[in-house]
């Protein structure tokens, strides 16, 4: 059983990218679904997928991205900020920019899990869930 299962998700990927792995597969919820395609819309990772084979939830299989002459990851660090035992909010205004505006806060509202400059733009406050540059 698994506590966070959040906390799983972004760990798994940092992993992944820690080892120079090009896929990694994540047991799939809602949540981390939307956190997926905020990470592709973004440009954090290469292209992803949703199997629904792999149990009741299925599952997630994220491409990840690296430069092309580096061979470096983009994404440099992504890190959980609201916890089970410490849960973090911020309204519309107290959204914090990430590495001025390079990285994205993935904020999850009331009207669903978005960037913080989409949450900033609508007007909506949230849970901050992580941050990723």
């Amino acid at each position: 059983m698994n506590i966070d299962p959040i906390s799983d998700f972004l760990t798994r990927v940092r992993n992944a990218v820690k080892a120079g792995h090009r896929v990694v597969e994540i047991p799939a919820s809602k949540v981390k679904k939307e956190i997926t395609k905020i990470l592709f819309d973004q440009g954090f990772i290469l292209s992803y997928k949703f199997e629904d084979d792999n149990g009741p939830q299925g599952s997630i299989k994220i491409a990840l991205k690296y430069d092309k002459l580096t061979k470096d990851p983009v994404i440099k660090k992504i890190q959980r900020i609201s916890k089970p035992g410490l849960r973090k909010y911020a309204s519309s205004t107290e959204i914090p920019r990430i590495l001025n505006g390079l990285g994205i806060a993935i904020v999850s509202t009331s009207h669903g899990v978005m960037t913080g400059k989409q949450a900033h733009s609508e007007n909506v406050g949230g849970e901050v869930l992580c941050y990723v540059y």
